[in-house]
């Protein structure tokens, strides 16, 4: 009966997340975000490390973009956790596009799936459970960022807070394995996540003092032990980055920080259609990280607070203490979020920056947000279970706090799949270095996101590329590869080591110098194939 009433849940959020991703689910082979570079980054991701573990796992993060650069895969989030879930699919011949979306798909009902069971445990209320995961999923921060899979796969962050609950109730050594184990998820799925985990583990465990203290001997031994074996299995995804924020400068600035941070009218800005087409609109100016959780959930998560310590003036047992120390962690941990959200706006964040080392190869501050989100939505849970309403109140709350979030149907983008050019390079004999062209400046580097997804059809080097972080290198060779067909350009790319060349000649503007004529008449490009749209593979001779 409990498992069937645990499947029955994750079947739920699974229907939710299909609802909220409409009408992705009906073809995802075809439907994608490949509007955005991030989506085609994201899906070449995904497909890299389940082409490469299997045939090279030492070298995982040697990826075959931005060459000659080394760790290009730390460039950006390592996404080993959703690859893995993938990789059946992927090795079955699945394109990067259909596994992205079955595995973005899923990443959201796990998520919703996680957090319910966070509440559940807390409460033995599965309805309230659902409504809290409900909103840690489906939420206008998570829905405007479906390109990014690691935005959505969020399950560890209600694990691990589950996991140190029961340290500091309790406390077993399988809970601190628990514990490490979902840091461990985290930081093999993105970085800002396990950033995240930190300070959410760090709050949880000061505000809840008086309930470990008494214990602390035992809680902190196993709280050892979570931090050593979390430490030793993360050690593998660490070094590749911290070999690239000591090699490459891959580390982020305040001032950097500072374009990237949340707003106070973010705040009050959400994407879903009731709120967006009423009064929210006018707050949502593009581009901006929304964070509104929503009218019903943000009424439940104040009911939490206001019952939680309404108990505490009408007894003192044992249960009221507990949860009512629990809220406390909750709007602890959710203050926190939106503190640091805010950036450099306030001085917050700075010291963490200067005092805690990994928050220096984060960019984006606002997506602090998320704890504050987690924090909202596990109060909301709370106070349902502690208001006990009917099962029919209970469902009708939750339909509507889905259909306040809901920004669904959405607009998708047709991919019809990776030119068959790009196939004829895995079949290349002797070395390859491809350049595709035209080859963008620094400042359009996002262009190339196109090269790198269509890379996962031969894994040859490629000398562009597109990630979080954009090597020195590249821009010395766009500085003169931009520049393509002249004589000076074609010799740096010889010079690079450049042995093959894609030419996109209908992405070349009408005032750039013909391509054709020129190309055609060298005795140094061998023209290999045509493919559709103009596409066309030359071999570089020496």
């Amino acid at each position: 009966m409990f498992r069937s009433r645990r499947a029955a849940a994750f079947a739920l959020c699974l229907l939710l997340a299909v609802a909220h991703t409409w009408p992705l689910a009906l073809d995802p082979g075809r439907h994608s975000r490949n509007d955005n570079a991030d989506a085609e980054l994201n899906a070449w991701i995904m497909a890299w490390v389940a082409h490469q573990l299997p045939r090279d796992p030492l070298h995982l993060f040697e990826a075959n973009i931005f060459y000659p650069a080394h760790d290009s895969l730390a460039f950006s989030e390592p996404l080993i956790v959703p690859a893995l879930m993938g990789a059946p699919m992927a090795w079955a011949g699945a394109s990067p596009v259909r596994v992205h979306n079955v595995i973005l798909i899923l990443g959201l009902a796990l998520t919703a799936f996680a957090g319910c069971l966070l509440i559940e445990a807390w409460t033995g209320s599965m309805m309230a459970g659902l409504l809290a995961g409900s909103m840690l999923a489906f939420n206008t921060h998570t829905l405007t960022r479906i390109a990014h899979i690691q935005a959505l796969h969020l399950y560890g962050l209600p694990l691990a807070l589950l996991a140190a609950d029961r340290i500091i109730r309790g406390g077993s050594y399988r809970a601190a394995l628990g514990l490490a184990l979902s840091v461990a998820v985290l930081a093999y799925t993105s970085g800002y996540l396990v950033v995240f985990a930190a300070f959410m583990l760090a709050v949880a465990f000061v505000t809840r003092a008086p309930d470990w203290l008494p214990r602390a001997r035992t809680v902190l031994t196993q709280v050892v032990v979570a931090g050593v074996v979390a430490g030793l299995a993360i050690l593998p995804v660490y070094l590749p980055y911290r070999r690239v924020a000591r090699e490459q400068q891959m580390v982020r600035t305040l001032d950097v920080v500072k374009d990237f941070s949340a707003t106070l009218p973010g705040y009050l800005a959400t994407a879903g259609r009731v709120h967006f087409a009423t009064w929210s609109g006018t707050f949502f100016k593009d581009p901006v990280d929304s964070f509104f959780p929503g009218i019903v959930i943000l009424a439940l998560a104040i009911l939490a607070v206001v019952l939680a310590f309404r108990r505490r003036a009408e007894g003192h047992d044992d249960a009221a203490t507990v949860t009512r120390r629990r809220v406390i962690m909750l709007v602890a941990i959710g203050v926190t979020g939106f503190t640091l959200s805010l950036g450099t706006a306030t001085p917050f964040y700075g010291w963490a920056f200067n005092l805690f080392p990994p928050m220096q190869g984060l960019r984006a501050a606002a997506r602090f947000g998320n704890l504050f989100l987690l924090a909202i939505a596990m109060l909301g849970g709370l106070g349902l279970a502690l208001w006990r309403p009917s099962r029919y109140v209970g469902l009708a709350l939750l339909l509507l706090v889905n259909l306040e979030s809901l920004r669904a149907p959405f607009a998708y983008t047709r991919f019809d799949g990776i030119p068959g050019l790009y196939r004829l390079l895995a079949d290349e004999p002797g070395p390859v270095v491809l350049a595709e062209q035209p080859f963008f400046p620094r400042s359009g580097v996002f262009l190339n996101s196109p090269y790198v997804l269509a890379s996962t059809a031969h894994w040859r080097p490629l000398m562009n590329g597109y990630s979080g972080y954009t090597p020195a290198s590249y821009q010395r060779y766009a500085d003169a590869f931009w520049y393509f067909p002249e004589d000076w350009a074609i010799k740096a790319m010889k010079d690079a080591g450049v042995t093959h060349v894609m030419v996109h000649v209908a992405a070349f503007s009408k005032d750039h110098m013909a391509v054709l004529p020129v190309i055609d008449k060298r005795a140094d490009f061998e023209l290999i194939a045509i493919g559709r749209n103009d596409l066309r593979l030359y071999r570089l001779k020496r």
